[in-house]
């Protein structure tokens, strides 16, 4: 249950993963000034590993062409016979991946085996790992207590051989994850360095891994200040992919609001025993969507009451209510007590993910779906089509922005944007229609990419016309068919398109 204000999308913005592919230049990371001290390479660390990647970022601009040629590097390490824990973003969009050793520079290629971008881990394997078979895999701890020194191995920008840090534990709470811009799970806040190649590196407590580092912090009111992912995250992830597939992290999809306020509590009902915090808001296809209602009072989950703060006990430590249900898995029951109208209920809920937050999150390994027609291109939108195109259209950014707030995804749960109009005879005077959002084609309501495909095809009640609607536009756009479709040919070879769609795998 990822918790988020009205605009999860926000919620990420101070934070910095640690992007392999980033140039150093733009890192403004005040804890790059802690120095960074490179140690011999000793028995016990020799499963720690250098990544490199090739990488092909996706073009949302023009979705037809393959991408753009990147790379980066990062750290990963030995759990098991021939499996290297790293960060996600390590592996993002990876068209080539190699591992080496400090004591033996040849590159092993290497391939993902498992991703979780939600989290921001992935499991990689050698394609030969027989080189990797004497190796002693490291092994895991806990989580470290406040106050006690860590130490972050790695190989950091700056060198090629493997170096180490020290800091100190400074925080353990809920935090946003960068990789996505949406996720939020527990995070350790350490202020050893942590900088750009040091990412997906162990975290180390008395020679056991208690973190990997993944992400730093860029603002400018907060010095030396890194995050690692600690042992439940990481114990979560690998416990999901034991069966062979990845399934997600689940949510309760509500918002919470604390009851801290007096009279506030005495209004809802409440006994004034510092126990139950007030459901601001439900989504209706999340687990609870039929169940909670705005205005409830939860009082406890699978029995652990729940503070007026949003703090619950678990596992012997205060913390909060979402790492209930952090430790789910799809299809889990949730136990939940709450109250409405100063009636007491007891319940349970099946969790599962709640879909419409990953397209307001940035989103990985994936190709661009889009179909042309006559020039136009269509795409559905998600953030990283917002982000590329840095649309400005006032209708497409408030259907972003209020996608969740006002349960638009209801409606229409994959809006579609005419993004751009690929200038010919045909569609003369139309660029200025470009980043609409699209509402009906010949009549059809969109509500998906799949729709204007067949909503195209269809002849509504002007049959010798295309007419598209598009939202917040007073006229529509229309196209006389036989000179579209005439054209559309001989647009696709002026413009280089191989294919005039991609919708997607079934």
């Amino acid at each position: 249950m990822k918790m988020r204000p009205l605009y999860p999308a926000l919620a990420a913005l101070a934070f910095t993963t640690l992007t392999p592919a980033q140039e150093p230049a733009k890192v403004e990371s005040p804890i790059a000034e802690t120095p960074v001290t490179e140690t011999p390479l000793v028995d016990e660390w020799e499963g720690i590993v250098n990544i490199d990647s090739s990488v092909l970022l996706p073009d949302y601009r023009e979705p037809w062409n393959s991408g753009t040629p990147s790379g980066g590097s990062g750290t990963g390490f030995l759990i098991g016979k021939n499996r290297f824990l790293t960060n996600a973003h390590v592996i993002s969009n990876a068209t080539k991946l190699v591992i080496r050793t400090t004591n033996d520079p040849e590159p092993h290629p290497a391939r993902v085996v498992y991703v979780a971008h939600d989290c921001d881990l992935a499991i990689l394997e050698a394609e030969d790992g027989s080189h990797f078979e004497k190796m002693k895999p490291l092994t895991f701890g806990g989580i470290p207590k406040l106050n006690t020194e860590v130490i972050a191995v790695g190989y950091p920008i700056g060198g090629d051989r493997i170096s180490v840090t020290r800091g100190v534990v400074s925080r353990i709470d809920f935090r946003p994850f960068s990789h996505t811009q949406v996720d939020s799970h527990l995070a350790i806040q350490v202020d050893a360095a942590i900088n750009p190649g040091n990412s997906g590196g162990p975290v180390i407590q008395n020679g056991k891994v208690v973190g990997v580092a993944f992400q730093g912090f860029s603002g400018r009111v907060a010095q030396n200040v890194g995050y690692i992912i600690p042992v439940p995250v990481i114990e979560r992830f690998l416990k999901d992919v034991s069966d062979g597939t990845y399934d997600h992290y689940v949510d309760l999809a509500v918002s919470d609001f604390p009851i801290e306020n007096s009279a506030q509590r005495k209004a809802l009902g409440m006994n004034g025993d510092g126990i139950g915090v007030m459901i601001a808001d439900v989504e209706p296809a999340g687990s609870a969507g039929k169940l909670l209602k705005r205005g409830d009072v939860l009082l406890s989950m699978d029995d652990n009451p729940v503070l007026n703060n949003g703090l619950i006990r678990f596992e012997g430590e205060l913390m909060d209510m979402n790492e209930v249900v952090e430790r789910k898995f799809a299809g889990d029951k949730l136990k939940l007590a709450y109250l409405r109208d100063g009636k007491k209920t007891e319940t349970s809920v099946t969790l599962k993910r709640f879909d419409p937050y990953v397209k307001l999150g940035e989103q990985y390994n994936q190709r661009p779906r889009y179909i042309v027609y006559a020039g136009l291109v269509f795409q559905p939108m998600d953030k990283n089509l917002m982000d590329a195109h840095q649309i400005s259209d006032s209708a497409a950014n408030y259907m972003f922005d209020n996608y969740l707030a006002e349960k638009l995804y209801v409606e229409r749960p994959e809006p579609v944007l005419l993004t751009s109009v690929l200038a010919d005879e045909v569609n003369t005077y139309i660029t200025p229609y470009a980043q609409s959002v699209v509402d009906e084609i010949n009549g059809v309501k969109i509500k998906s990419l799949k729709d204007v495909k067949s909503a195209l095809a269809k002849k509504g009640d002007k049959p010798d016309f295309v007419i598209i609607k598009l939202l917040e536009k007073g006229r529509p756009l229309v196209l006389k068919r036989d000179l579209a479709d005439a054209a559309h040919p001989k647009i696709m070879q002026t413009y280089n398109i191989p294919e005039d769609s991609y919708l997607g795998e079934d």
